[in-house]
């Protein structure tokens, strides 16, 4: 177990490495080093280090599971620590109403049942991105590119959603920049519908200065700055 001091200086560290790296994606693409938001995603790690993370400046917090994500989220809201909690992860309808108490972005919105299932359960507007499945295999999550444009049509409908743009996963096997390439294709697709809908969440730890060539305004990493750690009980 690292001591606590100790593992504050290792996450300053890191965080300070990850967001000179991501910095240096944006200088190499032509891109000014605030049009990406960094989200460190702090699946399989405690409460405590996304409290430290928060204190370091870090307010962009990622999350895959809701079980995981809202014992979290109300630890550090009872610390008084302000996080913005980005729901990452495949999302089932009968846990929106959880997500909807603490998220402030759900990255993961691809179906229109979905849509419905977050619009009534939010007390609060909700920032969604639509998850695209770039090699059409929804069975790992995500809209095919064909159903881009109604999907989008239901989130920019929704009452208590904001669309805000696409995400993405990289298929495996692929190239990242021609799967970065064709996200890209379908953030114009969505904002045909909503044009303000512009933000592309892209790129983890081994691809995102791929993503960040091709567009990404939000990167999701998470060892980068937190290590490596067996998975939680």
């Amino acid at each position: 177990m690292v001591p606590e001091g100790s593992r504050r200086a290792q996450l300053r560290d890191n965080l300070t490495r990850t967001r000179e790296a991501v910095a240096a994606a944006c200088r190499e693409a032509g891109r000014e080093p605030d049009s990406v938001r960094l989200i460190v995603v702090t699946k399989n790690f405690p409460a405590a280090d996304a409290a430290t993370l928060v204190e370091l400046s870090q307010s962009d917090l990622g999350e895959n599971r809701d079980q995981e994500a809202a014992p979290k989220a109300a630890e550090l809201a009872e610390r008084g620590l302000d996080a913005t909690w980005h729901f990452v992860g495949r999302l089932q309808r009968n846990k929106a109403r959880s997500v909807a108490r603490y998220a402030g972005w759900v990255h993961s919105v691809d179906r229109p049942r979905l849509v419905e299932a977050l619009d009534r359960a939010a007390e609060r507007p909700i920032d969604v991105l639509l998850q695209v499945s770039l090699d059409d295999d929804t069975s790992r999550g995500g809209a095919s590119i064909g159903d881009l444009p109604l999907l989008a049509e239901a989130a920019a409908g929704a009452a208590s959603l904001r669309l805000r743009g696409v995400m993405a996963v990289a298929p495996l096997g692929w190239e990242p920049v021609k799967a970065f390439e064709l996200l890209a294709k379908c953030s114009e697709t969505v904002r045909a519908v909503e044009p303000a809908a512009a933000e592309i969440s892209a790129g983890m730890s081994g691809d995102f200065a791929a993503a960040v060539a091709c567009g990404a305004t939000m990167v999701r990493l998470g060892r980068n700055v937190l290590g490596e750690r067996e998975p939680m009980a």
